[in-house]
């Protein structure tokens, strides 16, 4: 049932919101409860003190008792009484003598008691006695209300300060209830709508956020068939765009390395078969006789080379291996990179004389100290020098520069004139098994893995490197080692 992201997110959001809307109608309920409470109580406190005053005031002024009080004043303290009692719509006055006998009773719930019965003895101590201007709670007295009611008591003193009576102010407890009931009734078909708008609401967000995994989810199922052709559509601007947009790079990513991958597998297909081709060939000649004994030599020298070739084919396979693997570990010790130069140009001498190229050394110092694992640092060195020599034009420039920058770096360059990288090739020309020349018209014995290993071996001693070229023209390869 919650096995959906859909899903999940839509029960958490409304369970998050009827949560959230419990708590603050219970935070409602009880701050206007109380507000309501207090202010109530204040009420039936200013109500019970007027009454009070008026009537010490009355039995002060005409020196008589309470009930005498009543029987020549009945009608005026009745009045007073009742404008008392419309401070609020539920109050009911009642007058007491000190016996606890009713008297007097105005207000909401006046006809339902009947004057001359007396309260009970615990509620007429209270309210005559010391504990008399309290608020008393009466929750169970049947013999006034057949609710429970709040209860403000003021004694009333005689001329002598002796107890004549009291003034009961009573209010329905009922009324608090109500009210709390009500508010919370309008909360909550309030959150009812509310909730009906947040669900349709969370439903097209969601809806809006599950739409482009899904998405996701089909193009990752045909990318497992090997259909790396599959894009996400990207709508907006926000995290999930940005999500969609690594996505189909990725993709992109894929599809050329599946493509590179196979340009591989056929490059080392073919120069696996051609020399072994050849190598049977010659060897099959040689042993059946078809070639001549004085011509051994010269064919034991084409299979030689052609031993060589696949040698190299395979060296490089097992450096990418070990690469890898993580199998290859590095030793930095201090050597001199403007020697390591001189002899690599030097082992280059027959190819360079073959071309008529013209040679630049440029180095700043005699002698340059670096950081780094020679063998790995003459791999690239040689690397990048035989490709300079290979795709060097006739009669060309060709030029090794060393110098020193400001970062205690130390930069190395190979340049050549030729017919250089195309813009379009330039961004993948450090991608493994890539290859420009895919006619193998320049490049015969490659197989697009010299410059993927050149520059694993320098992201590992944590340099650059970085090709500049300008296409028919030149072409030079840059990359930093740390000098002591």
């Amino acid at each position: 049932m919650f096995k959906s992201i859909f899903t999940k997110s839509l029960v958490a959001f409304m369970l998050i919101v009827l949560l959230s809307f419990s708590v603050i109608i219970l935070l409602i309920s009880l701050i206007i409860g109380e507000y309501s409470e207090n202010e109530k109580n204040e009420t039936m406190q200013t109500a019970a003190l007027s009454c009070h005053s008026y009537m010490e005031d009355q039995l002060l002024e005409h020196e008589v008792e309470l009930e005498e009080l009543l029987k020549i004043r009945s009608d005026e303290i009745h009045a007073i009484l009742t404008v008392a009692a419309q401070h609020s719509e539920d109050f009911t006055i009642l007058l007491i003598d000190e016996t606890g006998r009713l008297l007097m009773a105005v207000g909401s719930d006046a006809d339902a008691l009947t004057l001359g019965t007396r309260l009970p003895s615990a509620l007429t101590s209270e309210a005559t006695g010391n504990g008399g201007g309290q608020i008393t709670q009466s929750t169970a007295n049947d013999k006034l209300f057949t609710q429970a009611h709040t209860i403000y008591s003021q004694p009333i003193l005689g001329s002598e300060q002796a107890v004549e009576g009291a003034i009961l102010v009573c209010a329905s407890s009922e009324t608090l209830t109500d009210l709390t009931k009500a508010i919370s009734t309008a909360i909550v078909h309030s959150i009812l709508w509310i909730l009906i708008a947040a669900l349709i609401a969370v439903y097209f967000v969601t809806e809006r956020i599950v739409s482009p995994l899904r998405s996701i989810r089909k193009a990752a199922k045909s990318f497992a068939e090997g259909n790396f052709d599959v894009r996400v559509p990207v709508r907006g601007k926000d995290e999930l765009a940005e999500l969609a947009v690594a996505f189909n790079n990725m993709a992109e990513s894929m599809r050329q390395y599946d493509a590179m991958r196979n340009t591989f597998m056929s490059n080392v297909s073919h120069d696996l078969r051609t020399p072994m081709t050849s190598i049977a060939g010659f060897i099959d000649g040689i042993l059946d006789g078809v070639i001549p004994p004085e011509k051994h030599n010269y064919y034991l020298q084409l299979v030689s080379t052609e031993v060589k070739r696949l040698s190299r084919l395979v060296s490089s396979l097992l450096d990418l291996s070990r690469i890898q693997a993580g199998e290859r570990k590095f030793t930095v010790a201090p050597f001199d990179i403007c020697e390591m130069g001189r002899q690599i140009l030097i082992s280059f001498e027959k190819k360079i004389d073959e071309k008529q190229l013209q040679v630049e050394f440029d180095c700043e110092e005699e002698n340059m100290s670096v950081l780094a694992d020679r063998d790995a640092i003459h791999q690239i060195f040689y690397n990048l020098c035989d490709n300079a020599v290979k795709f060097s034009s006739e009669r060309a420039t060709l030029r090794v520069s060393l110098r020193r920058l400001k970062n205690k770096k130390i930069l190395v360059s190979v340049f050549n004139e030729g017919q250089g990288i195309s813009d379009a090739d330039l961004p993948y020309v450090f991608e493994r098994f890539y290859k420009s020349d895919k006619s193998r018209g320049l490049n015969k014995s490659g197989v697009g893995l010299g410059l993927f290993i050149a520059k694993t071996i320098i992201d590992a001693h944590h340099e650059k490197i970085w090709v500049e070229s300008k296409f028919g023209e030149n072409c030079c390869f840059n990359f930093t080692l740390s000098c002591e």
